[in-house]
């Protein structure tokens, strides 16, 4: 498929739906490889809304959390996506986040950060056909 036609879904325009393929957990005494996704309370399968500017969860997802993206911008063939989030009440548990999305390949890349910790998500964005809320 020729790379315009291509870019052309990942405009920041048409809802996107993702998976994620790996997590790396980094903190100050050790990496922790494969993290699983439930566990740090990111969801495997996940949409982006553009037009309402929210990450959400698939609808069967183990992870019910929302996060509001907070800024989009578009860096040489590169979609950003970035936000922060509170994380769960009383616990200092919160991060900043950053999504990176290839306009090429879909490949996607977050990171977030916390209180001693950081995380590096790989995954995938494809169009989503039927998104629904």
């Amino acid at each position: 498929m020729p790379q315009a036609a291509f870019a052309g879904d990942f405009d920041g325009k048409k809802p996107l739906s993702g998976s994620v393929d790996r997590i790396v957990e980094i903190n100050t005494q050790k990496i922790i490889d494969d993290v699983d996704p439930n566990i740090v309370g990111i969801p495997r399968n996940f949409f982006i809304d553009f037009e309402e500017k929210m990450l959400r969860p698939s609808k069967y997802s183990l992870v019910s959390k929302t996060s509001k993206i907070h800024r989009v911008a578009h860096i040489e063939n590169k979609l950003i996506l970035q936000g922060v989030d509170e994380g769960v009440e009383n616990i200092d548990d919160g991060v900043a986040w950053s999504i990176t999305i290839s306009k090429i390949t879909g490949r996607v890349v977050l990171s977030a950060s916390g209180n001693g910790v950081a995380y590096v998500v790989f995954g995938t964005c494809v169009p989503a056909e039927n998104y629904q809320q």
